[in-house]
């Protein structure tokens, strides 16, 4: 038995997202968690085997959904649940005991996606040969688009926003080079890791005290005594125009980072319990699965048109930058005149 392992309270803190599905907030995580502290304490188990076993559990869910009838479809039910809280250990387990590898991030997805494909095409597949009703099938088609649409949309936004972030970065350091400016910092990053925040509040008082609207600066610390003050931070908000049409979002994601829960609601992982808990569970299976679909695609365009706004932000961002520029050439191009004036009148003068 491991004695390196800490308290749960400890686990909870290491292993846990600050912020996740509140499926996994309200339903896994109470129950994960504990597991996740007794396997790294008493067992050899490795991320990478946990993943096998939840990969392993997923399809024995899916051969329970295939038989289409109701009491196979609450056991198929509860099994892809025992899956999918398995799903949630392997990383809990590599960030508690250091043992993650990029190769296990890559099993973990791969899995995901195939358990999902397999217990899509089981489930519809039962209920076809159940009730004759062809539409399970396109139900199925479906289930597998949107899982992957979800992935695929979710990747390219990331390196949409890497993308913007890194240009600004690169423009910050030329000018920061250039004219001595502060340490750049995102709001974004600054509100993800003060969920505690009255983030509203907080913006609002960060603008009035600087009186720069578009982009808000840290309050200048004092540092130790006889030390130089710390250099005030550059907060880039690549979501202000979002956050302008819509001021009720920030309190609603405040409340809700509070509580570890992402404003995402219904994701992928909510997606998959609508269409393999609760529809089979209650019987529900086609009606379960075009409500999930319908509230998935509702949160994906959300997101998308919240990458919208965030691109004429970074826009505005990147000719603040050039504005900025050509700004401090004027003033060069005009100290170099007066200084090659002032020289000429000096000549002239002697």
């Amino acid at each position: 038995m491991r004695r390196d392992i800490p308290p749960l309270d400890e686990v909870r803190r290491i292993t846990q997202k600050k912020r996740d599905a509140w499926w996994t907030v309200v339903l896994v995580d109470p129950v994960a968690t504990p597991l996740v502290r007794w396997t790294a304490m008493r067992t050899r188990i490795t991320p990478n085997q946990i993943t096998w076993g939840a990969f392993l559990l997923g399809l024995v869910s899916a051969a329970f959904f295939a038989l289409g009838d109701w009491q196979w479809l609450v056991v198929g039910a509860v099994v892809y649940h025992f899956s999918f809280i398995l799903d949630c250990m392997d990383g809990k387990v590599a960030r508690l005991t250091g043992t993650g590898s990029v190769f296990g991030a890559w099993l973990d997805f791969v899995f995901d996606r195939i358990r999902v494909m397999a217990c899509a095409v089981a489930l519809m597949g039962g209920q076809f040969h159940r009730t004759g009703d062809a539409f399970y099938i396109w139900a199925a088609v479906a289930v597998v688009a949107l899982d992957t649409l979800r992935y695929i949309n979710g990747l390219e936004i990331f390196k949409i926003r890497h993308t913007m972030r890194k240009q600004i970065k690169v423009r910050m350091r030329a000018a920061r080079r250039a004219e001595n400016e502060a340490e750049l910092a995102f709001m974004e990053d600054l509100l993800r890791e003060n969920p505690e925040a009255d983030i509203e509040q907080d913006m609002q008082k960060t603008r009035s005290e600087m009186g720069v609207p578009e982009t808000p600066e840290a309050p200048e610390t004092e540092g130790a005594e006889g030390a130089a003050p710390a250099p005030k931070r550059q907060i880039i908000d690549l979501h202000q125009e979002f956050r302008g049409k819509f001021p009720a979002y920030l309190r609603a994601r405040s409340f809700l980072l509070r509580h570890r829960i992402r404003t995402h609601l219904v994701s992928g992982i909510e997606f998959q319990m609508g269409v393999f808990m609760i529809g089979p569970l209650f019987d529900v299976v086609l009606p379960a699965t075009i409500v999930s679909g319908a509230l998935l695609l509702v949160f994906e365009l959300a997101i998308i048109y919240k990458l919208l706004l965030s691109t004429r932000d970074f826009t505005r961002t990147i000719d603040s930058f050039e504005e900025r520029k050509a700004l401090a050439a004027t003033t060069a191009a005009t100290a170099t005149t007066t200084a090659t004036t002032n020289s000429t009148t000096a000549s002239a003068a002697v």
